[in-house]
């Protein structure tokens, strides 16, 4: 199993990023709460879990070893393979993934991409144990303390990774806001690879 990759740097797309380690360039599909903590030319490093098919070989990457963690937990549960497992971490932390588990927000985990009511039914039932209860994260989720994903933050350090100037991210930003006011309203979790890939669009128009 490949549980590392540190090297620089070469590319980071929207989905995934390109390390040189020892002179050859892995490509690791990752979150884009991930891929905003790396910068082109730079040193990087990425927990990974290499999941291995017939008839490919993918390498995914995290920023820290809990994520990779969850990532492998969640695909304990049916239904979830390691494209669901990286949207599920793609919305959610692994604190307020345990958070929504334990406390059965179903509501939290339909916002995920490709879960619905019973799948999230079925996800509280087969990883409630697994997972864990984290004690403080839990208490503050059943007062009501919903955390706020940075969305913004994401977005912009995403844009910037892939090389765009920070006035260039703060204009996207500002133009694809609105869609994420649109999903705060209808009660949803704005999501950060949708709202990157708008202001991606944004900027190739210009």
């Amino acid at each position: 199993m490949i549980a590392s990759v540190s090297g620089v740097v070469a590319a980071v797309a929207p989905d995934s990023a390109v390390l040189e380690v020892g002179g050859v360039g892995v490509l690791v599909h990752c979150t884009p709460g991930t891929l905003a903590t790396l910068r082109i030319g730079e040193h990087g490093r990425l927990a990974t879990c290499l999941v291995v098919r017939e008839e490919s070989l993918t390498l995914y990457g995290f920023a820290t070893d809990d994520e990779r963690t969850v990532f492998e937990l969640v695909q304990t549960a049916s239904g979830v393979g390691p494209k669901l497992a990286l949207a599920m971490l793609a919305v959610h932390t692994p604190n307020s993934l345990r958070v929504a588990v334990a406390s059965a927000d179903l509501k939290a985990l339909t916002r995920i991409p490709g879960i619905g009511q019973k799948g999230a039914q079925r996800i509280v039932l087969e990883l409630k144990d697994k997972l864990g209860t984290p004690e403080e994260a839990v208490n503050a989720a059943l007062n009501g303390a919903a955390a706020i994903p940075l969305w913004r933050e994401q977005v912009h350090s995403g844009l910037v990774g892939l090389g765009y100037s920070t006035k260039d991210a703060d204009e996207a930003i500002a133009l694809v806001e609105p869609q994420a006011d649109t999903e705060v309203a209808a009660g949803r979790q704005p999501q950060v690879a949708m709202l990157l890939k708008a202001a991606l669009r944004v900027l190739s128009i210009r």
